[in-house]
């Protein structure tokens, strides 16, 4: 029981961070940053809603949204932006049938069996979560650096190249979360739901031999007489 709750509260401190980093990654503004910034007096960020600019003397900050979601946006943008909402969602959907399902929290205490499958089930949401979250953020960072590596074997300057920036590492590091935490979840879980199946069934058999045997014996032990004059007074009852 003490390795099933040191599971259960790793999982959920994973889970917790995970959901929070991709939420802070798809709606922070930095998932690319110039890389210039020693040739510049300010620092270029670009999110997936919108770009600012910074001013490394004075710390002012400007941004500027893109167009409406309904405008002609890049590939790489409309396809991130889907892929990270997605993650949020299941993350944050893992997060909370976790929650439901810790043994601390008084939500079916009496049915351990339904509470080690919602953490089943909450690992299998964070898993899948993890495959939108690390695609989108891993595919928004490799098109950012062969665009550069692009422009720089070419000998093209446009006056400013980015990199990837925070936003993209954070949205890495919590898809990552998320496949440890489901997998903690799922793997290890799984072989203490086999457990607890075990006893419980043990425990149902045993209680039910027991109930059986106390009717035998009440039955055996029980006059005659006593159960004719019972079924007598049974029927002047219903009449």
């Amino acid at each position: 029981a003490g390795m099933r709750f040191f599971l259960q509260y790793v999982g959920c401190f994973f889970a917790f961070f995970s959901t929070g980093f991709l939420i802070a990654s798809t709606w922070t503004d930095c998932w690319m940053v110039n890389a210039d910034d020693s040739l510049e007096v300010s620092t270029k960020c670009r999110g997936l809603w919108w770009e600012c600019v910074t001013n490394v003397f004075d710390g002012i900050q400007t941004c500027d949204e893109y167009d409406s979601i309904f405008a002609e946006h890049p590939v790489k943008l409309v396809l991130t932006r889907a892929m990270m909402i997605t993650a949020d969602i299941l993350a944050g959907f893992g997060f909370l049938f976790l929650v439901l399902g810790l043994d601390c929290v008084k939500f079916l205490p009496d049915e351990p069996l339904i509470k080690l499958r919602i953490c089943l089930v909450s690992g299998v949401t964070l898993l899948i979560a993890g495959l939108p979250g690390i695609t989108g953020s891993v595919w928004y960072a490799v098109d950012v650096y062969v665009e550069r590596s692009s422009l720089v074997f070419h000998n093209v300057f446009l006056g400013i190249q980015y990199k990837f920036g925070w936003s993209c590492w954070l949205g890495m590091a919590g898809s990552l979360g998320c496949f440890l935490s489901g997998a903690l979840l799922t793997c290890c879980m799984y072989l203490f739901r086999e457990t607890s199946s075990g006893r419980f069934h043990s425990a149902y058999s045993l209680r039910k031999g027991y109930s059986s045997a106390g009717t035998i014996v009440t039955n055996v032990h029980l006059p005659s007489s006593q159960t004719a004059t019972a079924k007598m007074y049974a029927v002047d009852t219903r009449v």
